[in-house]
């Protein structure tokens, strides 16, 4: 497996803010929008077949990121709920077009991924260095940081 960089987790974050803009956010109005998961949730098999693809995607970019089973969880849940209610004719298209699913999963992980101190480097490599103990101490000197990956690993 290549070495991960910063950069690649730049370009998860894009391809992540992709799959929330054109999922839930084509069309916004305020606070509300609609993405292409609300529009062909009317469609059949076209719109779960979407959601379904749009959410592996989203699952797939967490794992690449390394993300917490936590949050790997919680996408997995709105992920789930989005599809499982597209399934229920006519009231679950509604409620598909209304729920971000997509959007609350692209945020989960975002959310994460700002959260994290990412280290070009392997964990053995910082301790037999004694680097760790520096990265350490700069997610503890950060309140917005809560946890330490190392790219490499």
């Amino acid at each position: 497996m290549a070495k991960r960089t910063v950069r690649d987790i730049e370009k998860i974050w894009g391809h992540v803010e992709g799959v929330k803009k054109l999922s839930d956010r084509v069309v916004g109005v305020g606070p509300f929008g609609v993405g292409l998961d609300g529009l062909v949730t009317w469609v059949p098999i076209l719109g779960t077949a979407y959601s379904v693809g749009a959410g592996g995607w989203l699952l797939y970019l967490a794992t690449q990121a390394k993300a917490t089973p936590g949050t790997l969880a919680r996408m997995a849940g709105y992920l789930g709920l989005d599809v499982a209610t597209s399934e229920i004719p006519i009231a679950g298209d509604i409620v598909d077009f209304l729920f971000p699913g997509h959007l609350m999963a692209a945020k989960a992980l975002q959310k994460e991924m700002e959260a994290t101190h990412w280290v070009e480097d392997s964990e053995a490599a910082a301790l037999t260095s004694g680097r760790h103990a520096e990265n350490l101490a700069h997610v503890q000197s950060q309140p917005h940081l809560r946890r330490l990956v190392y790219l490499h690993d």
